[in-house]
């Protein structure tokens, strides 16, 4: 099955895809990941993006694109894929109908201000990865599972998430309408605790 997970900054969509993925076999892309790591791997598209990426810009469209179009290549992708993080607009929801079409689009839809909160309360440790809500710690700076020091990252302040959420409102909402049109989109709601969320998405796809 091939999927994509729609949603906010904030909504679980990293979360949930781990869930959805283990139990389909399929494997989650996660475009932020896959950057990265092509960047570390020193690929060509991967050197192509981090001329952006040390710019400060975002990457082109077209890098993305070939990006995904080599991952989905890839001999784990033949049972599928779940896509997290691409595609962001509707003009790379075009490009990806021309190299995997998806079956189901996820929507995991959340109020602004539930993710206002969920955000600015995050807490990340530096040395297991671990992510935390501040309302969940006894000690909002200690990480609870290694003790590391917690922090705050500078996308979960405020002003920050204010943006990241009029972009996401601009560039990548439209993509609900684009793939209702195309009847392979289902709404569920993100504003619960995540095993409720994981179940309503396999409901879904069930």
């Amino acid at each position: 099955m091939k999927l994509i997970f729609l949603g906010p900054p904030g909504a679980g969509k990293g979360t949930q895809a781990l869930g959805v993925s283990s139990r389909l076999n399929v494997p989650h892309i996660s475009t932020g990941n896959m950057l990265r790591a092509a960047v570390r791997n020193e690929t060509p598209m991967g050197l192509a993006a981090k001329k952006f990426m040390d710019a400060g810009k975002l990457v082109p469209d077209e890098v993305l694109i070939e990006m995904v179009r080599e991952r989905l290549s890839m001999v784990d992708c033949k049972p599928g894929y779940l896509l997290d993080g691409f595609p962001r607009t509707v003009e790379q929801a075009e490009a990806l109908e021309q190299i995997a079409s998806p079956d189901r689009v996820i929507n995991i839809a959340v109020p602004d201000e539930c993710l206002l909160d969920r955000l600015t309360g995050r807490r990340v440790c530096g040395k297991c990865s671990g992510t935390f809500h501040i309302s969940k710690l006894t000690d909002p700076g200690v990480c609870p599972v290694c003790g590391w020091t917690l922090t705050h990252r500078d996308d979960d302040q405020p002003v920050t998430i204010r943006q990241r959420l009029k972009v996401y409102h601009e560039q990548t909402a439209p993509l609900i309408g684009y793939y209702e049109g195309k009847g392979k989109i289902t709404t569920v709601n993100g504003d619960c605790p995540p095993e409720e969320v994981l179940a309503s998405i396999l409901a879904a796809l069930e």
